[in-house]
Formats: structure tokens, sequence, C-alpha cells
């Protein structure tokens, strides 16, 4: 059984990063995004949720009652069977006519057992071991249940993700109605992802949403339609927003960022928008003082954009994330660690051009660095990771996915670095079990990730139960993890997470 540890209320099925899908329901959340750790296991699936022996068995044993199996995923066909109670409005989940709920009057046991699964203390404290879908569920058994689960603190950290055809109700007279979003307020939901909207849909979910002018802190849009005119609308109006994400929107201007970004936005990520280059980067150095994270993804943006940031935002931004920026060379590398000099998070992925002396520039100018990214760069070598260990002392993750031509010469270099707690190898084709060796002495690894490492035998991997202190090892695709071996690993490593 687990339970929470030091006061911690997370729920422990939840993984570290990736998306926790709800399925979908009319007026509903369809899913929630939790962005908190690091890229290892995107794909990892959520672990059964363990609930502490709290339930008496009658309640336990109970088939009548709609609490869900913990011991599969939830599938859509679960909520529709879970009723509300009646007379109940709740956004975010469906209500059913003439269905009734069962009271605490009509819960089986004794009436010291009714009581119990009633008491606010208790389920305060039962319903963190649940995932954010079985919440959804859980909420609908009965009022008192729903109106303890519909505390914001249950659902801090979930994003909301509304597509088009989720915002309307179709009505006898067949027009088009917003659905009442009163239940995530009450939830206190102050982040939105939107997907597939047009700017009539962001003006209609401003109006209906109640925290929408001062109480939502970001927005995300995705797939979506927003034009000049519905970006700036959406800012002037919205003026909480500090983090804004806009992904696969290609109906916007650079014009319209001139237009809308302001100052107190803080966060922003641009990601595959078509019409988005080094003018882009232009608006936000001038009109984003106080930026502290950018996230871009943009096919067109070249070294010179990179030397538009201004003093301050050298000095308030720490993390840089450039992903698939197939334009920016040596040279762009050059400008963004003389204009950012206090990054602590970098990301070069898929920079395909960025070589060794790219990478020698990081090292030397950017010292603070406690996470790098150099996965999908196929110009890196060994030397880069000579570089990266004689001056990155403070880094915590390396990731170096499809970093094609990484040996074990170059894991060696790694070896001398004592504060390394994550590396990720996946498709490293030429790393071999010599070069795991190397790793086995590095006491602060917690997490290592070899998925798709074709050369790593059964008998090399077998030497990684040295790492006692390992906390997750990620061997997919790797032809010498066998059967035996994840035995092995489950004897010899017992709190170690393995992925297969």
């Amino acid at each position: 059984m687990s339970s929470p540890r030091n006061g911690d209320t997370k729920p422990p099925c939840l993984p570290r990063n990736g998306l926790v899908k709800i399925p979908t329901q009319p007026n509903g959340l369809g899913s929630a995004s939790i962005t908190k750790g690091t890229p290892a296991v995107k794909n990892r699936l959520c672990q059964p949720s363990s609930v502490p022996a709290i339930l008496s068995p009658a309640l336990a044993h109970r088939s009548d009652l709609p609490i869900p199996s913990l011991a599969s995923p939830l599938s859509l066909a679960t909520l529709a069977s879970v009723s509300s109670p009646p007379g109940a409005s709740l956004a975010g989940l469906n209500a059913s006519e003439g269905s009734e709920q069962p009271s605490p009057e009509r819960l089986p046991g004794s009436p010291s057992e009714r009581q119990l699964a009633v008491d606010e203390k208790i389920l305060n404290r039962l319903f963190w071991y649940f995932s954010a879908c079985e919440k959804c569920v859980l909420a609908q058994v009965c009022k008192a249940w729903r109106r303890v689960l519909y505390q914001p603190k249950f659902w801090v950290g979930l994003t909301p993700v509304l597509h088009t055809k989720e915002l309307y109700n179709i009505l006898p007279s067949g027009e088009k109605e917003f659905v009442s979003l009163q239940g995530f307020a009450v939830r206190g939901f102050d982040g939105f992802c939107l997907v597939g909207v047009s700017d009539l849909d962001i003006c209609e979910f401003i109006d209906n949403y109640p925290l929408s002018k001062k109480g939502v802190k970001s927005m995300s849009l995705k797939r979506s339609t927003i034009t000049d005119a519905g970006l700036e609308v959406m800012l002037e109006q919205m003026q909480g927003v500090v983090r804004l994400e806009l992904s696969g929107c290609n109906d916007f201007t650079e014009a319209g960022l001139w237009s809308s970004l302001n100052a107190r936005i803080t966060a922003l990520s641009v990601s595959d928008c078509i019409n988005v280059a080094d003018d882009a980067i232009a608006a936000i150095s001038q009109l984003l003082p106080n930026l502290t994270e950018l996230n871009l993804q943009a096919y067109h943006v070249t070294d010179t954009a990179l030397a538009y940031f201004t003093a301050k935002q050298g000095y308030t931004t720490h993390t840089l994330r450039l992903n698939s920026c197939w334009e920016i060379t040596n040279h762009g590398v050059v400008n963004m660690v003389h204009s950012l000099p206090n990054l602590s998070v970098l990301s070069l992925s898929g920079c395909s051009k960025v070589t060794d002396d790219g990478v020698e520039l990081v090292a030397e100018n950017l010292r603070k660095l406690r996470s790098l990214d150099l996965s999908w760069c196929p110009r890196i070598t060994d030397m880069a990771l000579e570089y990266i260990a004689c001056d990155l002392h403070k880094l915590e993750e390396l990731v170096l996915d499809r970093c094609v031509r990484i040996t074990d010469t170059g894991l060696s270099y790694l070896s001398t670095m004592s504060s390394l707690r994550s590396l990720y190898l996946r498709w490293c084709c030429q790393v071999q079990d010599f070069g795991l060796k190397h790793l086995l002495g590095m006491g602060s690894l917690r997490l290592l990730s070899l998925a798709g490492c074709p050369l790593l035998t059964t008998t090399g991997l077998s030497g990684l139960v040295q790492l006692q202190e390992l906390e997750e090892l990620e061997l997919t695709n790797c032809p010498g993890a066998t059967p035996e071996l994840f035995k092995y690993f489950s004897q010899h490593l017992p709190c170690c997470m393995v992925i297969e």
C-alpha cells in the first residue's frame, strides 16, 4: 500500500510528465496535462493507484457503487455508466436524467460505516490516492463526495484540454449554446488548453468562464485558427495571463505578436507556426522584458535573431528551448550565450547545424546550466562531451538522444560528473557494453535511458545493478533486454522502475 510521504499530497500514480487522458464527455474535461518533471517517460503508462485500506469491507466489495476499477485505465464506457446526483449540474461531468445516487442513509453497513463514507476529514485524505480521471468519476457518487473533490487543491497542476466540439451544446432547435464552465471555476482551474478554436470561440470562452478576466494565468492554443485580431482581443481581455503557448496556429502573423504581446507575460511557447521568423523574436525581445522562459520551434529563425535579446532578459531568462531550429548554427550559439548568460535550462534539440564548437561555447559561457538537451544533433561527437564534463559542474540532466556519433569514449568523460542525475542515451547506436562500465561509478545517477541502443547485450546491462541508487531505467527496444534480465533487475534493483 502506498501512502504519501513527508506530507506529499500528489497522487502516486501520476507520471512525472506526459498527458493524463480523461475520456471525453459532453460539456466536459477532455484531458489534463501534467507538465512537471523531465522528458524521461513520455510514453510510460500510469501505474494503478494504491488505495489505503480506509474503506470498510462493506463499501470495498459493493458492486453497485460507481467506483472505478483501479487495476485498469478508465474507458469512456466507464464514465458513461456513472450518473450524477439528481438535479446536480456538473461542468466537466455528464449528468444523466432520472438516475439516483446512493445517499449516506442508503449505503451498506452499520450507521458508523455509513458515516465513515461521508466523513470529510477521511475523504480529504483518501481522495489524494486517485488520479485526475478517477476523481472525475468519484465526484459523481454523491453530493458529499463532489463537495470534497471540487476543492481546488485536488486539481493543482492540471490543465483542462477543451476541443471546439466540446464547447457547445446543440439545442433541439438546432442552434448552438456555449457550455457552462461553472464546474471548472469551482475547482479553481487557472490554465486552459483550447484545441481547434477560432476567434469567436475564444471570445465565447472569455464571456462564459467566470475567472477568465483575472483568474486565468496560463493559456494554450493548439491547432487553432486564431488571427492577429483574436490574439489581441484575448490578451487584452484576459489580464491575468502570464504564460502563453501557441502551437500549430498558422493564421496569426508576426504583426499580431507586435500588437498583442505585453510585459506581464513571463513564459512564451511558439511551435509549428509557419509565420514565425526573425521578426517574431524581435517582438518578443522588445515587448517581454520580464521573460523567464522561451520555447521556440521555428524553422525559419536564423542566427541573427538570437542577438535581439535585451540586457534585462539576459538577467531574467533562465530557460531557452530551441527545438528543430534548423537554420541555427554555431554563430547563433555565440549570439545566444552573450545575450542570455544566466540560462539554467537549454535545449538545442534538432538544431542539426550545431557542432562540437557550439557545445564548447555553451560549456565555457553558461556555467549555471542544470539541464542541457542536445538530442537529434548528428554532428555532436565525444569531444562535445569532454567540454561538458570539464566545465558544466552543476549539470543535473543531459539528453543525448539520437546523437549517433557518441561512443564509449564520450561516456568515459561523463563518468566524472558528480552532479549528473539524469542521462538519456536513446538510440545512440555506437554505445557498447564497455561504455556502460564507465557509468557504474556514478552514484548520483537516478535516471538512465538506454532505449534503442542496439549494441548493448544482456551481460553489459546486467552490470547496471551496481547503480543501487537508480530510480528509473528505460530499456525499450533494447535487443539485450530479455525477460530474464528484467527478473534479475526486479531482484537486485527493487527500488528502480525498469521500463520495458
